[in-house]
C-alpha cells in the first residue's frame, strides 16, 4: 500500500470505549460522571435521555468498504512487440507480437522500407540499420561482380567451342 486511503481515520481518545468502573484520568481533568461524548451518561450508555435504547454505533470493518470503486484513473496500455531482422544477404523480415500471441510471422519487408521506417521513428535507430543495410549492399555488389566475372568467363568457353 502507498499511503493511508480516504476511508481509513486514525483511532483517537474520543473512539475509544469508556468504562463507568474506570478512575478518571486526575490530570486530564475527567470526571467519572461527566457525560461521554454524544450525550450518554456513564451509567446508561445503553439508553439516551428520554430512556429509550440508543442504536448501536456502526462497527469500523477492515479492508475496502463494498460497491466503492477506486477514483484512481486507469490508463490502457497496449503493449505490441515488432521484431526486424535481417541477414547478410540482405533479406529482412518482420514479426508482430502481442502479449504471448503472435499476430504475424515472417513476414518479407524491403531493407529499404526497414531503414524508411528506422528514420522516421529514430535517428539512433537509424544509424545502426543503415550501417547494416550498407554492409549488406557491399556484399551483394560483389555477389553480383562475382557472378559477372564468372558469366563473362562462361561466355568466352561457349565461344571457343563454337569457333
Amino acid at each position: 500500500m502507498t499511503g493511508p486511503r480516504s476511508y481509513y481515520r486514525p483511532v483517537t481518545e474520543d473512539d475509544l470505549p469508556r468504562s463507568p468502573a474506570a478512575p478518571a484520568d486526575a490530570a486530564s481533568g475527567d470526571h467519572a460522571d461527566a457525560p461521554l461524548p454524544g450525550g450518554v451518561g456513564p451509567a446508561d450508555d445503553a439508553t439516551d435521555a428520554a430512556g429509550t435504547a440508543a442504536p448501536e454505533p456502526e462497527r469500523r470493518r477492515r479492508g475496502r468498504p463494498k460497491g466503492s470503486t477506486s477514483t484512481a484513473r486507469t490508463t490502457r496500455v497496449v503493449e505490441l512487440t515488432l521484431t526486424v531482422a535481417g541477414g547478410a544477404d540482405g533479406e529482412w523480415q518482420a514479426e508482430l507480437k502481442q502479449g504471448a500471441a503472435w499476430i504475424s510471422r515472417g513476414l518479407p519487408v524491403s531493407a529499404a522500407a526497414v531503414l524508411r521506417a528506422a528514420q522516421e521513428l529514430h535517428a539512433e535507430l537509424a544509424e545502426p540499420i543503415e550501417t547494416a543495410i550498407g554492409a549488406a549492399r557491399e556484399a551483394r555488389a560483389a555477389r553480383v561482380a562475382a557472378l559477372e566475372a564468372e558469366l563473362e568467363q562462361a561466355r568466352k568457353a561457349l565461344a571457343e567451342l563454337e569457333g
